[in-house]
């Protein structure tokens, strides 16, 4: 992948998330009634700043799609905020209906996982693209609006003639190149990216996210870049959030959660990252035991604690709290700090 430096970031906030839930209720029995919630987001708070790519990390399930689908307005938020600075002035989207929303949704474009369902079939290329701005840019002309089309094609490296075709004469990089250019249509301010390379191959990915970079380089983007490969988020990312079971584990730059990790989870995640380096000096590695809870039934105290090697009394009673680790790192384990000696300690009561 490209190696080529990322447009500075400011200091400007251009999206706020400020104790963030999302619960889905569920009903059951004869009556139908409501005998819990599957809480999908839970409590998250974080700021994105204009300009950078955050990208958001975690296993299957742990709430990083429905995260950027709340932020689009696509599902409903529980309780919290979602403030977007808009060119418009500061907005608040979580208290917004649909059709209040309407007005920032051009500002805000979303490239889907799956660029074979996400794309109309029965529509062309020419069709799909141009659907956003006969909603969001009405004083376009149809030729206004066909060149508008061809223009974008040539930038996500596709040729103009090819907007008469149909989605299934591309393959499945091509078609997420269309996904990209439609995303780009309106002029948006922020991309939320639903892990846009995890359906293609892997000799493909590598292009797909370069063409986001440069992209976001040229048209001064700010992307929610949500993945489960910890390997890509690396690549794409001036920061990291990364998220288990509906909250924030770590939140970091880059280089800070790849270089000097706190929180266990993280740590678990980064030893399950193959090197295919032989040279290197291969570390010891731990593997996470069970499975992730059901977000229906989050243990008490810290959600991973049940499956956390150096958990201790307190993570069954206190929930952790986002504290400073270093300028702008923060995790959320209070006994981070004593990882390694908690782990021998574990590891020798266990040999004894």
């Amino acid at each position: 992948m490209s190696s080529e430096p990322q447009k500075p970031v400011t200091d400007d906030t251009i999206l706020e998330l400020d104790d963030l839930k999302v619960w889905f209720p569920v009903h059951g029995g004869v009556l139908s009634r409501h005998v819990g919630d599957v809480k999908a987001v839970d409590g998250i708070s974080l700021k994105v700043k204009a300009g950078e790519t955050l990208g958001v990390v975690g296993e299957s399930g742990c709430g990083k799609s429905t995260l950027g689908k709340a932020i689009m307005g696509l599902v409903p938020v529980t309780s919290g905020k979602i403030h977007f600075e808009s060119e418009s002035g500061k907005v608040e989207l979580s208290g917004l209906s649909r059709r209040a929303y309407r007005p920032y949704r051009s500002e805000i474009q979303m490239v889907y996982q799956d660029p074979f369902s996400s794309l109309n079939p029965r529509l062309s290329v020419q069709e799909i693209i141009e659907e956003p701005l006969k909603v969001h840019q009405t004083h376009m002309s149809s030729e206004e609006r066909r060149l508008r089309v061809e223009e974008l094609l040539e930038k996500v490296g596709l040729r103009r003639e090819q907007a008469e075709r149909y989605p299934h004469e591309f393959s499945g990089g091509q078609r997420q190149r269309i996904g990209i250019a439609r995303s780009l249509a309106t002029n948006p301010r922020v991309i939320i990216a639903d892990e846009p390379v995890s359906a293609l191959d892997v000799s493909i990915q590598a292009q797909v996210i370069n063409l986001m970079r440069s992209l976001q380089r040229e048209l001064d983007l700010t992307i929610v870049f949500i993945a489960h490969d910890i390997s890509v988020v690396q690549h794409v990312s001036d920061r990291v959030a990364v998220m288990y079971l509906g909250n924030l584990a770590e939140v970091g730059r880059t280089h800070e959660i790849f270089g000097a990790p706190t929180h266990p989870y993280t740590r678990a995640l980064l030893s399950a990252v193959p090197r295919p380096d032989p040279d290197l000096k291969r570390e010891k590695r731990w593997v996470l035991e069970g499975d992730v809870p059901s977000p229906m039934a989050k243990p008490s105290g810290c959600g991973f604690r049940t499956r956390c090697p150096i958990a201790q009394e307190d993570c069954a009673r206190d929930i952790p709290v986002m504290a400073t680790v270093g300028d702008q790192h923060r995790a959320a384990c209070p006994h981070a700090g004593q990882f390694e000696e908690l782990l021998e300690e574990r590891s020798s009561n266990k040999g004894s």
